[in-house]
């Protein structure tokens, strides 16, 4: 039986008694019925996996003890942010699922002129603490020990100056014969996706002013949800940890 991987925002050390976290509790007592003596293996964020014996279980309080941590090797060498359009539906949730299976490193929720979805105030908090829960969820179902941060909602000026730090800046739509295999290896990369209905040609050229370049995925027009997910999954092969 595979033993379950939970996420803690609590410190972890060797040797102590941890109580897990609401959210974290429920799913163990709650939805998986463990019970003391079965083991788990926890991780905080830090880059490490913490080993444990659960020492007492209910519906709503799980307290385990912690062993000694063990190196998690999952991180990409390749750090990648990925600037993405909001999205109707459950297309944001997906991209920021597989985004996280895929080694991002960070995730900037966009704003652009076609973009359909408008977020301010509580509603905005809301999603953001809802996309932050599956990039939690998405870590632990991929054995990544490192939570990819969700930035608040940017314009596209925000994001082209935060972005700024990468060392390869890329702009994707289909308007363009410019590929990856093209480009020299980066340490640190940033995506610009658009939305459904694409970037408008004065994004894609305020972006290339910026720095970015432009770069297309192969001949036909991805959603903004798979454009990203295909995008990374290149980028990790030709730069990161992704084996042919």
């Amino acid at each position: 039986m595979r033993i379950p991987r939970i996420y803690t925002d609590s410190p972890l050390s060797e040797g102590s008694h941890a109580d897990l976290d609401e959210n974290a509790a429920q799913h163990v007592g709650r939805v998986l019925r463990m019970q003391p003596g079965q083991a788990l293996r926890l991780f905080n964020g830090d880059g490490q996996d913490y080993p444990a014996t659960i020492t007492e279980a209910s519906k709503k309080r799980v307290e385990v003890l912690v062993a000694a941590p063990e190196a998690n090797l999952t991180e990409s060498p390749l750090l990648i942010t990925l600037g993405q359009t909001l999205s109707k539906g459950d297309r944001m949730d997906y991209a920021i699922q597989k985004a996280v299976e895929m080694g991002v490193s960070r995730i900037v929720p966009l704003t652009t002129e076609r973009c359909e979805v408008k977020l301010k105030g509580d509603r905005e908090d809301k999603r953001l603490r809802q996309w932050q829960s599956i990039a939690i969820s998405a870590a632990e179902q991929c054995g990544r020990a490192r939570i990819p941060e969700i930035l608040p909602v940017m314009t596209v000026a925000q994001w082209l100056e935060h972005s700024r730090s990468c060392d390869l800046r890329l702009v994707l739509h289909h308007r363009t014969e410019q590929s990856l295999s093209s480009m020299a290896k980066p340490d640190s990369v940033a995506l610009m996706i658009g939305p459904e209905g694409g970037l408008t040609a004065d994004e894609i050229a305020q972006a290339e002013k910026e720095g970015f370049l432009p770069v297309a995925l192969g001949p036909r027009v991805l959603r903004t949800e798979t454009a990203p997910v295909a995008a990374m999954a290149l980028c990790q092969w030709l730069w990161g940890d992704m084996a042919g």
